[in-house]
């Protein structure tokens, strides 16, 4: 056997990328400093990576020059590049928006005759367009950020305000109306979250849902409506906010009479790890796909400036919430510009790649090189496989491919150089980890 390794190091602003080819040789007793992988242990399968097609990524892509628009393009969905193999969509607006826009524009037009995505056409589809040029398979997953303002407790999209109970029948039918206009444009809608950040009060669209709320909307009203319109085989997801507290709205949504209807649930990273509270998830609910929605560094939290430190927490979230059972990972937004928006609410963000509208400059960032670091080699459909390490000094994960091949990725986050010797069965092969290397190999006969 051999490993193709690629290694990058992110250390002290600075970013260098090695690769080697290093063979396996006989393990004997080796007993220290092992990294062993069990091929024949299974668990999740992997349908791959992706980000979010925002209103605002598409105004940014609008202002760039032909040629930055398809190397970003070639960048994440190319077959030499990020290998995304699926996107996310606002229903409406969020708070990556240039402004706020529903799709009905009729004062309560119930029986929306004033429907229209003429909205998203300005900016998203572009963008859209563009990708399915390079990528024919992808998944596009949709999801609310907020009911339409006449349908709401607060009469606003924003600061978020519930859903009445008298326009739970009509919402349903509006949001199975839009994804099948999704449909008609050539959008290959087959998942979709209920509510995104149904625990949040945000000064940008939201609307609050809880356990109960969430589990009468989709048992009574939006399953049965979306089996009227036939659209039985869109996946459904549940939650679509933080970790901390993914346990209890899975039990809360989740019972004999709606089990069926729930096909997973989504998941953000914004309040730390919880790797614990998926796993229990995961064992709770064994069938149920796990799907990091949305993630991304926001300025409010973590200085623009720390480039490095921010890319970094990719590939710890990654490998834990991997290692717990994740079978999806949605990046945030594709692109953003050089202040970190627009974002019509000033809550700016990162993002793989910034353009800078003054300069017409392209600028990737170093979180697609770590992003990149997974998404290269985990290809969709691989199979989390069983490992053991002998120190929490390195972080890992792997993967074996349908071809056979087998990823493997290590990331030492400490300041020190780590020894490492990867073991499967009889054999064995060694590197010296250095400080801040994230290192993703290839393992073939």
């Amino acid at each position: 056997m051999q490993l193709s390794l690629n290694t990058t190091v992110y250390r002290k602003e600075r970013r260098e990328e090695k690769n080697r080819i290093l063979c396996f040789a006989p393990a004997g007793d080796r007993e220290n400093e092992l990294i062993n992988l069990y091929p024949e242990v299974r668990y999740q399968s992997f349908e791959g990576f992706g980000g979010a097609l925002t209103d605002a990524a598409g105004y940014v892509y609008g202002h760039m020059s032909a040629g930055d628009r398809k190397k970003l393009i070639q960048a994440y969905f190319g077959k030499d590049g990020m290998q995304y193999n699926r996107v996310r969509l606002p229903i409406d607006s969020c708070d990556f928006s240039v402004e706020q826009f529903q799709a009905v524009s009729g004062k309560e037009d119930q029986k929306f005759e004033t429907f229209s995505l003429d909205r998203e056409k300005q900016y998203i589809y572009p963008l859209w367009e563009d990708i399915r040029e390079v990528v024919q398979n992808i998944e596009v997953m949709v999801t609310p950020w907020s009911p339409p303002d006449f349908m709401k407790t607060n009469k606003r999209r924003v600061q978020g305000g519930h859903l009445k109970e008298e326009y739970r029948a009509s919402y349903a039918e509006y949001l199975c109306r839009y994804i099948e206009e999704l449909r008609k444009t050539g959008v290959p809608v087959s998942r979709m979250s209920v509510q995104n950040e149904p625990k949040a009060v945000q000064a940008w669209d939201s609307c609050l849902m809880d356990g109960q709320e969430e589990k009468i909307f989709l048992r009574d009203y939006l399953y049965p409506a979306m089996e009227k319109h036939g659209l039985a085989d869109v996946e459904i997801f549940i939650w679509d906010h933080n970790k901390e507290r993914v346990w209890e709205r899975a039990n809360e949504v989740i019972d004999e009479t709606t089990a069926h209807m729930v096909k997973g649930i989504a998941f953000h990273w914004y309040s730390g790890d919880h790797f614990e509270a998926l796993r229990m998830v995961r064992d709770r609910f064994p069938d149920l796909k796990l799907i990091l929605s949305e993630a991304c560094i926001e300025y409010g939290k973590f200085s623009a400036d720390n480039e490095y430190a921010n890319a970094r927490k990719y590939a710890h979230e990654i490998i834990g919430n991997l290692n717990v059972g994740m079978n999806a990972f949605y990046d945030w937004n594709l692109l953003l510009d050089e202040q970190g928006g627009p974002n019509y609410a000033a809550n700016f963000c990162d993002a793989p790649y910034m353009y800078h509208r003054g300069r017409q400059e392209l600028r990737e960032r170093t979180s697609l090189s770590v992003i990149g670091h997974f998404s290269k080699y985990i290809r969709p459909g691989a199979v989390r496989i069983g490992q053991s390490s002998y120190t929490d000094q390195l972080e890992t994960t792997a993967f074996i491919n349908s071809d056979g091949s087998i990823a493997v990725v290590v990331f030492n986050r400490t300041e020190e150089v780590v020894p490492v010797t990867l073991r499967i069965g009889g054999e064995c092969v060694s590197w010296a980890a250095e400080p801040d290397t994230l290192s993703t190999g290839i393992i073939t006969e």
